[in-house]
């Protein structure tokens, strides 16, 4: 199913000419320097290629399909290393003699059979040539000895590298088709291909090799059946194979709008026919745009606000849509998770997910949070490396098929709240949202938690919040700024054990209150505090998880009302 998506998306793209996607047989590659040669084969000068201050990258260009290689000798054609290209490995000279002589066969053996290019025939007699002394007199000779990018080739009079040509290009199409592998029936296609034995490596993917992965590998004798070798096990033809790697190594390709970094998951999205939820889903919850900072609040205002116009955006719109979160495992590439539905429901889910997200919120927040700082909430000092790995993956296809949230989502966010960490918005809007969608999966009797403070609400656990953030209240009224407030010293007690404190919190209420001078606000705080208690009938030994949210939230809930009324009586102070 995945494999056959991709495919899918590759012949699409293929069949738009402006896609930019390589064909069949050939890569988009960055290339750092160009050695300079004449029609003569002979040496000129060396290019550099690379661009950008901090971190300077190659120039990216169409040239012949990598070739996998793992232990074994096998040069690319008319690129490679340093090695390969120019013989030269201060720590392995043996090997890179090896390799620059494959590398010489290679680009003679074209010249011979399947080329009259020019330029090819340049490089051949250049090869032929010992060029070195030359070479390492120039001026960038130091860089590339220390380098571990891509050489090329470049004829003085032309702009084009020389395996950017066409006739290059022909050679390497050509030799893709005529692989020396058995004829199979191609699981994805159905279609009568040659067998590819190894797959195109996927770069990209956080935390993977720098070489790249596979998908689809079999490199031990364990993972093999009926004494069948590497691709044969699940016989995959060379097209499909070539198709679904190029349309990978598109989606996961630096700059691209259709992938995400939350962790260490990469995530990358499409759809069957193009559409623009591809857009709206990377301003969503991709990282902050330098060029378009308010791209965020553009895509929510397309589907958040929509109830608000009237208009729904996307939904009943049946084009296949498709999420694939990969993650590294050895020289592997680990599927995380596989979500195919339609543009209407993601985008009705997403709405979801925005509505169970919202909570009452600090003047100052405008506007609802990034995923990815809902998910910093939950970490130590907020870092992003300190996030649960698997965490951010989870909580996405939750948000994408609906689903509740992972338990270890409220369980991070609660680590975080007892350990000493305000209850931001951030973390009340994580918890609510959570504590709504176990309701709704699982029917659950407790009330939904509202976007404000609901005096309705029965909950214990809400009430016991509630009761928590009035007595703390009380305190500050009467004794003004203290080195330890009760929320520092007794949250965690209070919303795991109540019993073991709450008694003693409600009598030293009493004291806080008589501190009080003004004798009416003491009427009006022991009032309130008599309607939270109300709602408990008794201090229970133990609270569960979801109460402990519930906890959180009342708490949460009554301590932005105190500051609404503060808020409230200022401006009616000024006027």
């Amino acid at each position: 199913m995945i494999l056959q998506e991709l495919v899918s998306y590759y012949e699409r793209m293929a069949a738009d000419p402006d896609s930019g996607i390589a064909p069949i047989g050939l890569e988009w590659k960055e290339i750092d320097f160009a050695i300079v040669i004449d029609w003569g084969g002979n040496f000129l000068d060396i290019e550099d290629l690379r661009s950008g201050d901090k971190k300077p990258r190659g120039r990216r260009c169409l040239v012949p399909q990598t070739v996998k290689r793992t232990v074994d000798i096998e040069p690319q054609l008319l690129w490679d290393n340093i090695g390969y290209v120019l013989g030269f490995d201060a720590d392995n000279p043996s090997r890179a003699a090896k390799e620059h002589s494959a590398f010489k066969t290679r680009v003679k053996e074209i010249v011979e059979d399947s080329t009259d290019d020019r330029a090819v025939a340049a490089v051949d007699k250049f090869l032929s040539s010992d060029h070195m002394e030359a070479i390492k007199r120039h001026s960038l000779w130091k860089e590339i000895a220390n380098s571990t990018g891509y050489i090329s080739f470049r004829i003085k009079e032309q702009q084009r590298l020389v395996p950017e040509g066409h006739s290059v290009h022909s050679v390497a199409q050509m030799q893709q088709s005529s692989r020396d592998h058995e004829e199979i029936t191609c699981l994805v296609t159905g279609e009568k291909d040659r067998l590819a034995n190894l797959h195109p490596s996927i770069k990209g993917v956080y935390g993977g090799q720098a070489s790249g992965g596979s998908i689809v590998s079999f490199n031990r004798d364990a993972f093999c059946s009926f004494g069948k070798e590497q691709g044969a096990n699940a016989p995959v033809g060379t097209y499909a194979a070539t198709a679904y790697t190029t349309a990978l190594n598109r989606l996961l390709d630096r700059g691209s709008r259709q992938r995400l970094q939350l962790g260490e998951t990469s995530v990358v999205f499409w759809s069957d026919k193009g559409h623009q939820l591809e857009g709206v889903l990377y301003d969503l919850f991709g990282e902050v745009s330098k060029d378009n900072p308010a791209a965020h609040t553009e895509a929510v205002k397309s589907l958040y606000k929509a109830p608000e116009t009237g208009a729904m955006p996307f939904l009943g719109d049946d084009t296949r849509f498709f999420v694939l979160g990969l993650g590294p495992n050895a020289a592997r590439i680990c599927v995380r998770f596989w979500h195919a539905s339609t543009v209407g429901d993601i985008a009705k889910n997403i709405w979801q997910y925005f509505s169970d997200i919202e909570i009452v919120r600090p003047s100052w927040a405008k506007e609802p949070p990034r995923l990815m700082s809902l998910l910093r909430s939950t970490a130590l000092r907020e870092e992003r490396d300190n996030i649960l790995p698997a965490l951010p993956a989870a909580v996405l296809k939750s948000i994408l098929d609906g689903g509740p949230f992972p338990q270890s989502l409220a369980m991070a966010v609660l680590r975080r709240v007892r350990a000493g960490d305000e209850i931001n918005h951030h973390r009340a809007a994580l918890l609510k949202a959570f504590l709504n969608r176990e309701r709704r999966r699982y029917h659950t009797k407790e009330g939904e938690m509202t976007v404000a403070l609901d005096e309705t609400n029965k909950s214990v656990g809400y009430n016991l919040g509630r009761l928590f953030a009035v007595l703390e209240k009380i305190q500050g009224e009467a004794l003004g700024d203290v080195n330890t407030s009760i929320r520092e010293k007794y949250y965690p007690a209070a919303s795991a054990t109540p019993v073991t404190c709450f008694p003693l919190l409600m009598r030293l209420k009493n004291h806080h209150l008589a501190k009080l001078e003004n004798k009416g606000r003491a009427v009006n705080l022991e009032k309130l505090l008599t309607n939270v208690v109300a709602n408990v009938q008794d201090f229970p030994a133990h609270l569960s998880l979801a109460d402990q949210g519930r906890f959180a939230i009342g708490y949460y809930h009554q301590c932005q009302a105190f500051y609404e009324k503060r808020d409230q009586h200022n401006q009616e102070a000024v006027k």
